[in-house]
C-alpha cells in the first residue's frame, strides 16, 4: 500500500482491505521506507514529531501476536498529551484501538554514538507512566510484522502522567534499571482488576529498550536521530486490551512511578 493510501487509512479509522494470505507484507525494512515516506506526508501538513514508540518489547505477547522483535513509530504533536495524573483521551479516528501501560522517558540530550547504558541515561531529563492507544488497520489485530511497521508501530494516542525528574530517581543506569525491573503494575478498567505487570517484562528494563532502539533507528536508512526533548514510550507491561468510550482505566504503578488515570470518550 501506498504512503498516501495508508495515511488516508490513519484518517479515516478504516480498516485496510481485505488481501489474500500469501499477498501478506513480510519485507520489515521496507514497511519502514514506506513509514518514513509518511512520515514525511504528515510534516508536510503541519503535524510535528515529538518523539517514538516502541513496540513489542514485552516478549511475553509474541506469541500472541506473531511478531518475534520490537518495532517503532513515530509520536506525533496530534496524537501526544500530557497530564498530571489524570487525563482525557478521544478514541474518534481510531480504529480496534488498544491500551497499554508503559514507561516514558523525556530526552535531555542526543545520546552519542554507540552509547552505553550509562551515557544513554545521562541524556534522559525525566521518566513517567503512560498509556499508549495503539490501533491496527488490520481485521482482529492479524498482521505482519512489516505491517505494524507501515501502519506507524500502531499508534494512535499517548497519555503521559507525572513526570520525574531522572535524577531524583537513580543515580546510575544499572540503579535505574532496578527500581523499574522490580516494579510492579496492577491495571483497572471502571476500577475492575484486568491485568498485572513488571517493568521486567519490557526487555530487560525499560533502559534497555531504549538503548535496543537507539540502535535500531540509527541503522534505519534515513530515519531522524534522538533529539533533545523527545518523548519515548519504552513498551507494554501487560497484554494490550481493547478499549472503548465511557470507559476509566488506571495503572496503579510503584514507585518511582505514579498511578495514572485515563477517561476515553
Amino acid at each position: 500500500m501506498s504512503p498516501q493510501a495508508l495515511l488516508a487509512h490513519y484518517d479515516s479509522g478504516a480498516l485496510w482491505p481485505q488481501r489474500a494470505q500469501d499477498e501478506a507484507d513480510t519485507d520489515v525494512a521496507a514497511a519502514y521506507q514506506r513509514a518514513l515516506a509518511l512520515r514525511q506526508l504528515r510534516l508536510a501538513r503541519g503535524e510535528v514529531p515529538r518523539g517514538y514508540k516502541i513496540g513489542f518489547t514485552n516478549r511475553n505477547i509474541w506469541s500472541r501476536y506473531q511478531v518475534f522483535a520490537p518495532i517503532w513509530g513515530t509520536v506525533w504533536d496530534s496524537t501526544l498529551q500530557f497530564c498530571d495524573g489524570e487525563g482525557t483521551v478521544s478514541l474518534t479516528g481510531t480504529c480496534q484501538p488498544r491500551l497499554e501501560p508503559e514507561t516514558v522517558f523525556g530526552m535531555r540530550a542526543t545520546p552519542p554514538v554507540g552509547a552505553s547504558l550509562d551515557q544513554l541515561f545521562d541524556c534522559i531529563e525525566w521518566v513517567a507512566p503512560g498509556f499508549e492507544i495503539v490501533q491496527s488497520h488490520l481485521p482482529d489485530w492479524k498482521f505482519t510484522a512489516a505491517d505494524t511497521v507501515a501502519d506507524g508501530g500502531l499508534h494512535a494516542r499517548l497519555l503521559v502522567g507525572t513526570q520525574v525528574a531522572l535524577g531524583t530517581v537513580a543515580g546510575s543506569a544499572a540503579e535505574l534499571e532496578h527500581r523499574l525491573g522490580a516494579a510492579q503494575m496492577a491495571l483497572r478498567q471502571d476500577g475492575r482488576l484486568v491485568d498485572q505487570g513488571s517493568g521486567a517484562n519490557v526487555l530487560e528494563g525499560p533502559l534497555h529498550a531504549l538503548h535496543y532502539f537507539l540502535q535500531e533507528l540509527r541503522h534505519c536508512p534515513g530515519a531522524p536521530d534522538l533529539q533533545a526533548g523527545d518523548v519515548i514510550t519504552t513498551g507494554t507491561w501487560t497484554d494490550a486490551w481493547a478499549v472503548e468510550p465511557g470507559q476509566v482505566w488506571s495503572a496503579q504503578f510503584d514507585a518511582p512511578l505514579s498511578t495514572l488515570v485515563l477517561h476515553f470518550q
